[in-house]
This record gives structure tokens, sequence and C-alpha cells, in this order.
């Protein structure tokens, strides 16, 4: 059985989820995927308390190497209590560190499929890009995936006391809310923990790297321009690293399968133009913003254009984050002098929105411009004269694309 200690009392909403799949009749793996730090492994633990049968917990996480025979050993511990009981569940947690694991998985599996055996199996890693890989390639119809994104403003009011501005400033990792308070631990911690040990770990060692220099650049540039326009040929002239801008678009979609930084492309109302767009630089947390730069709190309260830029941000991260559990794309528009921050493609759904922090009072014709062009279906305004951005952030942003 296993045995958990000291679990936070804060759920995240995932939790019931996961539960739930559970509590179904044996149908797929259960995949927990998400970037560092958002709480896969306690999410795991709170719904291994809340189950009612037999239990086998096992982390790859170990210095001594694993490969398939600890797969399969971990496995017979858990077919061992089908004795006594009628169902069980298998964590497997670091699972993409076991050699050969999505071999072993798949014929594990498929053995207790034929055999009718009730072994119903979690899956975890910290590195999503090997566990996409294992995944596609091995395990193709064999599992759905719980996908754990960055916390939201509301999630990290309810189970740490944020407030607005601790949101803008500190991010929603909840391992550093502890440090609330101190900036310059927070920002060594979330450098340190947090984003070097993504890149050296879930990034540099699980994918050929050509210039793991310029990787490193880009994510640190990245940063400084979230929220904004960039081309990958500008991008490349501030780097001062030899490269091109195929080697910049790969790196952006591994630094976004890390949950580090993603790229927008902008909406043209075709699929096959969109990807010719220079992107808008986004991190899907402002805990990386402010880190990165090295932001102190009393600078953003002094100058408006950096919490512009958090609030941008902010709303972007939250729309980003959400993209998952509402299946829908997020892009920008910009023609000439008009421009629109984000659009939301949900189904058949349009939706434009604009970030205002007072900053912009131009901006407005943007967002017109573009209902004009493309007849969204719903237009809006976030921040000033528009829908408070604590209202924004603390409801689902299914609510604003017309999901929910």
């Amino acid at each position: 059985m296993n045995e958990v200690h000291a679990l936070p009392a804060y759920q995240r909403p995932y939790y019931a989820l996961l539960l739930r799949r559970l509590q179904e009749p044996r149908r797929f793996l259960q995949v927990v995927a998400g970037p560092r730090q958002v709480g896969k492994t306690t999410l795991v633990h709170q719904v291994l308390a809340a189950w009612p049968g037999p239990v086998v917990y096992a982390s790859a996480d170990e210095p001594t190497l694993k490969g398939p025979a600890w797969v399969a050993t971990q496995w017979e511990r858990a077919r061992a209590h089908l004795a006594t009981a009628e169902e069980v569940v298998l964590v497997l947690d670091e699972v993409q560190k076991a050699i050969g694991w999505a071999e072993s998985v798949k014929r594990l599996w498929d053995e207790d499929t034929r055999a009718g055996r009730p072994v119903k199996v979690v899956l975890l890693g910290s590195a999503p890009l090997l566990m996409q890989q294992g995944l596609s390639e091995s395990l193709a119809g064999r599992f759905e995936v719980l996908y754990l994104p960055h916390w939201s403003y509301a999630e990290m009011r309810d189970a740490f006391g944020y407030t607005l501005e601790d949101y803008l400033y500190y991010g929603g990792y909840p391992g550093a809310a502890v440090l609330r308070g101190d900036p310059q631990r927070f920002m060594r911690y979330v450098r340190d923990s947090l984003i070097e040990t993504t890149l050296s770990r879930d990034v540099l060692l699980l994918r050929r790297i050509e210039k793991p220099a310029l990787l490193r650049r880009l994510f640190e540039l990245g940063c400084h321009y979230s929220g904004q326009v960039l081309s990958y040929t500008k991008m490349l002239g501030q780097l001062q690293e030899a490269g091109n801008t195929t080697t910049l678009a790969h790196y952006l979609e591994l630094l976004g399968a890390a949950g580090l930084l993603v790229g927008l492309f902008k909406y043209a109302g075709q699929v096959h133009r969109r990807r010719s767009s220079s992107p808008k630089w986004l991190v899907p947390n402002t805990a990386l913003l402010t880190a990165v730069i090295g932001l102190m709190p009393e600078e953003v309260q002094a100058e408006p254009s950096w919490k512009g830029r958090l609030m941008e941000t902010a709303v972007g991260a939250h729309l980003v984050n959400g993209a998952w559990e509402g299946g829908y794309q997020v892009y920008y528009w910009r023609e000439r002098q008009y421009e629109v921050d984000f659009v939301v493609q949900a189904g058949r759904t349009l939706t434009a929105i604009e970030v205002k922090s007072g900053r912009h009072s131009e901006r407005r014709s943007g967002l017109e411009a573009f209902q004009q062009r493309f007849r969204p279906d719903r237009a809006l305004v976030v921040g000033a004269g528009g829908v408070p951005l604590e209202e924004f952030l603390e409801r689902s942003p299914l609510v604003w694309v017309g999901r929910r």
C-alpha cells in the first residue's frame, strides 16, 4: 500500500477528474502531464488517499538505472493484489527515466487487457518531451492525458491568499508561495530550481540540441519580449549566436513543450498562413518574466509600462493555460497600425480580446478594425474601461471564449 503524509488541503479541479476516471471501468492508461512544479505528484497522492482499494506507487527518480525489468516488477506487485482485491491502481512516477519504459508498459497493459485483469495505471513524468515521444510511438490509442497547467490566479488566491498584485509579480508556482515578500530569494529559486532544472534535465538532456547556448539565450530574450511581437530574424540579430530561423522555431517548440515559453501565431482566417507570421512571445507564468528580468516589485509600481507588460502576459497565460481543457487555439492579430492582443478560435466561435492598462488610448481602434474584417462572435476589453483584470483572471477562460 502507498503511504501519504501531510498532503495539502487544497485540491486543484483536476483532482476530481482523475479520481472520476479511476472509478470508471478500466479503459485507458491515465497520463498526468504538465510543466515542472505544478503539483502533478501531489495531485496523484491526493487521489490515492481517497482511493478505497490497494495502490502500488513507484518512482524511477532514483540514482540506480531503471529499465524494463523495473517496470515489470512494479506491474507484478500490482497484479499480486488482485488475489484479494477486485481492482488495483499502479502509479509509475518519473516513468520516462526508465529505459524502454513505453514498450514495457505497452506489453504489460496489453497482457492485462487480454486477460481481463483490472490493473488501472497512472503514468507521471516531469519531462513532457520524452513522455510525448514514448506515448506517440508505442502507446497510441491506449491512453488519455490529464494536463496540469500553471496555477491560475483563483487557485493561488484560494490556496495561498494571493492578491492580484501578488499573482502578477510572483506568478503561479505553488512551491514559491512561501517566498512571497522576499523578491531576491524568490527570483533565485525560480531561476535555479525551476528554469535551470527544466532546461538542463527536460530539454538539453532529452533532445539533441546543437546550440544549447542559443536555446538558453532564446528563452531569456523571449522573457524580455513577453507580450510582444518580434520576428525570428530580429531575434537572431539580438541573440548574437550563429543560427537560423528554422532552428529558433524548433527551439521555441521545445520550450513550449516544457512550459517555459510559447509563440503565438498571427490570426489570418486561413490555417496555412498562420505559421508564416512573426510570433508573439509569451511566458505561460509571470514568475518567469519577473525572475529572468530581475524585476523588483517597486519597479512594477513605479513604471506603468511594466505593469502593462505583466497584465498582458497574465491574460495571455490565462488563455494559453486553459487551451488544453477548452480545446481552443490562441493567436494574435496585427495589421499596419492596428493590433489585437489575443484572438481565440474555439470551434466556430471567434473571440477577440484587447488588454488595456491605460497606456494605449488608441488601441481600441485595433479591436474595431478586427471586428470589421473578421466579424468575431465576441470582443472583450480587459482592464481599463472593460472587464476588470481580477474578474477576468478569477474565472475560467472557458467562460470568456464561449466554451462554458
